[in-house]
């Protein structure tokens, strides 16, 4: 996982550790939100409670916050695409010897690929980080 760090980014981690006091060095940007990525058994922490941090991020910030568990794993690749995309659902992910293949049906492509496929590049740049894959979305 190969993430590297620009300053906007640090000053959401450094927002992001202070309310929620988990530190953390996993966030991108995806479809005009924010995503942390926290160690699984910290996200319950991390949300707050009834949600309270991630309504005083988004406050703060005037961004879509979601918070998901880091991937432990290539083998927990599905869960955290699933997590990065919900509410769009996809049929299966398949993953192959360099590349990750999301297949997904018509409204879901759709919304997987996003207007002048934005959506897209975001997620092929996040799987790169994450899994040094390329990703294809069928």
């Amino acid at each position: 996982m190969s993430n590297t760090i620009n300053m906007q980014d640090m000053r959401h981690l450094n927002l992001f550790g202070k309310i929620t006091r988990i530190r953390t060095r996993f966030c991108f940007s995806y479809n005009e939100g924010l995503v942390f990525c926290v160690p699984k058994h910290f996200v319950s922490k991390a949300v707050g409670d009834n949600g309270k941090n991630v309504k005083e991020m988004s406050e703060i910030l005037r961004r879509k916050i979601k918070i998901i568990p880091i991937p432990l794993g290539i083998h927990h690749a599905k869960d955290f695409f699933s997590a990065i995309v919900s509410p769009v659902e996809f049929k299966n992910l398949e993953i192959n010897d360099g590349e990750i293949i999301i297949t997904a049906g018509s409204q879901s492509k759709a919304a997987l690929i996003g207007r002048n496929k934005r959506r897209l590049f975001e997620l092929q740049k996040i799987a790169s980080a994450y899994f040094n894959k390329e990703l294809r979305v069928v």
